[in-house]
């Protein structure tokens, strides 16, 4: 035995590229028109359409819904109220200390950045605990969130 003699164990078949003219002719076995008879088509899987109705479960990583605060220093609100104000959401809102789109209120939280002079009353805020040592110690007021 020679190695010219040798034959190929395994017997390579080429696909039948269908759709370039020779002997099928008009359609190519392809049948008539439609997304399938074109070249190069992929029909998008039909449980793809359902996977993507049903409402997700979600992980160990999702943030969740909740809105964030919106954090206000003390000095923005030294600046924008006069000494015994009642300082609040709205009124926050109505002295242009903080923008939020449509909806309900803002949730707002007191940082304790800054001095504060003037004796305040805080309603349906949260406030950090170096904000409410500042506030107290000047007579002011904080009313829990509600």
């Amino acid at each position: 035995m020679d190695l010219h003699n040798l034959k190929p164990h395994t017997k390579i078949k080429k696909n039948k590229r269908i759709g370039r003219g020779g002997k099928r002719g008009t359609t190519s076995g392809r049948g008539t028109k439609g997304q399938k008879s074109r070249a190069g088509h992929r029909i998008r899987p039909a449980i793809r359409d359902l996977m993507m109705k049903i409402p997700k479960a979600r992980g160990f990583n999702f943030k969740g819904f909740k809105g964030d605060f919106i954090v206000v220093d003390l000095t923005v609100v030294e600046a924008g109220f006069s000494s015994g104000e009642k300082v609040t959401p709205r009124t926050l809102l109505d002295h242009g200390l903080v923008s939020f789109k449509k909806g309900a209120l803002p949730k707002v939280k007191i940082l304790g950045a800054g001095r504060l002079t003037k004796k305040l009353i805080f309603e349906n805020l949260a406030v950090t605990q170096s904000a409410a040592r500042k506030i107290l110690a000047l007579g002011g007021e904080i009313r829990a969130l509600p």
